[in-house]
């Protein structure tokens, strides 16, 4: 029985219409990030799991895809508690008879027999496996990340083995690095801060790099989130100059110009702003927790953004303090103006509204073409990850959509790799998003599709090489032209012509062929004439 297609949830095919729509975007990205002086590096599509573990926090460390190690994996736990590695490949094997029947739910009925063929010396262990397949809450939310593709189950069916031994108080800590060694990538900015220290004696600082490179995350498939996707990331590394920050802005703002995308506005706020917030309102423990509250502004309203504080452990008097920014309005110079007077007695936040002045005046001087700059004191990007300023850009008004692109500096991006004190400053542009938009807006420009211009038509062995001298000819001259490889009948290649939306066709029978010439046919017009090659190549390039 043949097998039927499919490929792995949270991935995608393109067509070539949808690549050469990529493509458009990616090449205009990439003009401007090489207009700007950055350069081109690519890192492994994978990387030493060691590099990537302990980044992301430990929700990040759950999405990252490991490799599993080829051949039997057990095989290298045999330095690990024997005991351990017995429960867990009896486990293993209850696991693999209970999947056969149904993946991730197992009958409670059948459950009980398989736990009693496969333990039955000991009730406490059945119970407990009983217990992590059935309702441990953390194993099943691990399960909806995960397909029941092969490598999926694998994969599930090892996470379940740690989550028996972390039940069982056994020492499984060091199973991952037995079994696996690498990762797939979970994003482009850890690898470069490797690239960075491993390159170091190589690379002339500052170093501003533009990589473009897919990334994979073992989320959980849905609208606008998948597995593999692509990231677009523009970063200086070895310099604390403003300068850069505002050239970033001018970077956005240029590449939305080439698009045609008009009206998209970049947000700006700064760490040492939030910081001074927490700061002179007496809550720099909740951080955290007042700056994702507040964040929240817009969606629910003052009263619920309060209230969540106050079940967040955030006082009344701290609140009442922060009351400015409830109802912070204008444009940048003025919000700051504002702020001014509440960060006054805190040094982080003013060294933040100095920097953002800065920034803000450069970037009025200089001016922007279509983008808007404006001051979101709710913005938390990263809040643990970035040191001063931070960037999200949110698409043109009556778009529903996500941010299209963010970033931010970050004070020590090497330090993790043993390189200290090596300053940075990024954003990126998030593809898939912009696509969306781009598609929903009508902005794809016609160029951006542009494929084959003209289609020959093969009327047999002697007027195909009659075709194809003119179609060398035109090739030359950057003009994309192909002949239909079959004599097949008139209709068939006409309507092959029409499905792949080629604007032009060359009919050169017999007739042609004695004049030199050809009949060129305008599909969309429907009008057609005989032209000599020269006239032909005018009217195609």
């Amino acid at each position: 029985m043949a097998q039927k297609p499919s490929i792995p949830k949270g991935t995608r095919d393109f067509s070539p219409l949808e690549v050469a729509k990529r493509k458009f975007i990616m090449n205009t990205i990439q003009s401007q990030f090489e207009h700007y002086g950055f350069q081109p590096i690519e890192t492994p599509s994978f990387e030493n799991s060691s590099t990537l573990m302990g980044k992301y926090g430990e929700e990040g460390d759950r999405l990252i895809f490991k490799i599993l190690e080829s051949g039997d994996y057990l095989k290298n736990l045999r330095n690990v508690k024997s005991s351990t590695v017995e429960v867990i490949d009896r486990f293993n094997r209850l696991f693999d008879s209970l999947v056969k029947l149904d993946p991730y739910h197992f009958d409670e009925q059948i459950l009980e027999t398989a736990l009693q063929n496969f333990f039955p010396e000991d009730a406490d262990l059945r119970n407990k496996i009983s217990t992590l397949l059935t309702k441990d809450k953390e194993f099943l939310s691990f399960q909806e990340h995960f397909d029941d593709n092969d490598d999926n189950l694998t994969w599930f069916k090892y996470y379940a083995s740690l989550r028996l031994g972390n039940i069982m108080q056994l020492n499984v800590k060091d199973f991952t690095p037995r079994i696996s060694e690498k990762a797939l990538r979970y994003d482009l900015t850890v690898p470069f801060a490797r690239y960075v220290v491993q390159h170091q004696n190589d690379i002339e600082f500052p170093f501003k790099r533009y990589q473009m490179q897919p990334v994979w995350r073992a989320d959980r498939p849905q609208k606008g989130r998948f597995r593999e996707f692509y990231q677009c990331d523009a970063d200086v590394v070895g310099s604390d100059s403003l300068w850069q920050e505002v050239e970033l802005v001018q970077l956005y703002d240029a590449v939305f110009m080439k698009l045609g995308l008009e009206g998209v506005t970049i947000k700006m706020n700064n760490r040492k702003i939030l910081s001074g917030i927490a700061e002179v309102i007496g809550a720099s423990d909740k951080l955290i927790d007042f700056t994702v509250a507040l964040d929240k502004l817009d969606k629910i309203g003052e009263d619920k953004v309060k209230q969540e504080m106050l079940d967040k452990g955030i006082s009344q008097d701290a609140i009442d303090r922060a009351s400015i920014l409830f109802s912070l309005s204008g444009n940048f110079g003025s919000q700051l103006t504002a702020l001014k007077e509440l960060l006054a007695p805190s040094q982080i936040g003013m060294e933040g509204i100095e920097e953002m002045l800065f920034i803000n005046e450069a970037i009025e001087t200089l001016g922007l073409s279509s983008a808007s700059l404006q001051l979101d004191v709710t913005l938390a990007r990263g809040l643990n990850y970035y040191t001063g300023a931070i960037f999200e850009v949110a698409a043109p008004e009556g778009v529903q959509m996500g941010s299209i692109g963010g970033g931010g500096r970050y004070a020590d991006l090497t330090g993790i790799f043993g390189l200290k004190d090596v300053s940075g400053v990024g954003i990126s542009f998030g593809l898939d998003r912009i696509y969306l938009v781009l598609e929903e807006l009508g902005l794809f420009p016609e160029e951006a599709t542009k494929g084959v211009q003209v289609l020959f038509i093969n009327f047999g062995q002697k007027e195909a090489l009659y075709a194809m001298q003119a179609i060398k000819a035109l090739r030359a001259q950057g003009i994309a032209a192909e002949l239909y490889p079959d004599m097949a009948k008139m209709k068939k290649q006409m309507t092959h012509a029409n499905r792949r939306a080629i604007p032009f066709v060359i009919l050169a029978g017999d007739q042609e062929v004695a004049d030199n010439t050809y009949t060129l046919k305008d599909m969309v017009a429907g009008t057609q004439n005989t032209v000599t090659l020269e006239e032909l190549t005018k009217k195609l390039v």
